[in-house]
């Protein structure tokens, strides 16, 4: 299992494409998404050791130049992000349900970290900028403390950036309201 992952964001779809070639070679990592994202930007998004993510964040932003847009490594992070991101959770139960909403793809990444690691839920989607405008949200279930202290973790990070959007709890969401978020 991966211990850290790392997000370069690009200003350019041609550059993003060749930042993400330069950071698989420079490091054993393994690609998470690398994809273009709204409005025009690219994303790379990797996983791997601590060390290996560092060094191909570091070569991802020596090399974008002035196509950075906002780059991060976040280590020993909850290994429930991961599933998440590429929206391949469903919860065994269903219980109340939080939805996170942020500006930024790179600050969402964190909340949904943070709120993973504060309390005993269950993450659903991680979606990062597409389709969105380069927002990003976390959908989550838990019993309603979980949620409401995952909620609390997940905001105080967003919200010292700026970047909050909105934050929901549903403490008893319809049947037919999780059939169509599964």
């Amino acid at each position: 299992m991966y211990s850290a992952i790392g997000m370069v964001e690009l200003s350019s779809i041609a550059r993003g494409v060749y930042i993400a070639d330069q950071m698989i070679k420079a490091a054993a990592v393994e690609p998470v998404s690398c994809t273009a994202v709204c409005p025009g930007k690219y994303i790379v998004l990797i996983q791997g050791d601590v060390a290996a993510v560092e060094n191909a964040v570091r070569v991802g932003v020596t090399a974008a130049g002035e196509y950075i847009v906002d780059q991060f490594v976040i280590p020993n992070i909850h290994p429930a992000i991961f599933p998440a991101i590429s929206s391949t959770t469903i919860p065994a139960t269903k219980a109340a349900l939080g939805i996170m909403e942020s500006f930024s793809m790179a600050s969402m990444i964190f909340a949904a970290d943070a709120a993973l690691k504060a309390a005993e839920i269950r993450g659903i989607e991680l979606r990062l900028g597409t389709g969105l405008g380069g927002k990003a949200f976390f959908t989550f279930t838990g019993n309603v403390a979980a949620v409401e202290a995952a909620v609390e973790a997940g905001r105080e990070l967003v919200k010292e950036s700026g970047l909050l959007v909105d934050i929901e709890i549903i403490p008893s969401p319809s049947e037919r309201l999780w059939d169509s978020l599964l």
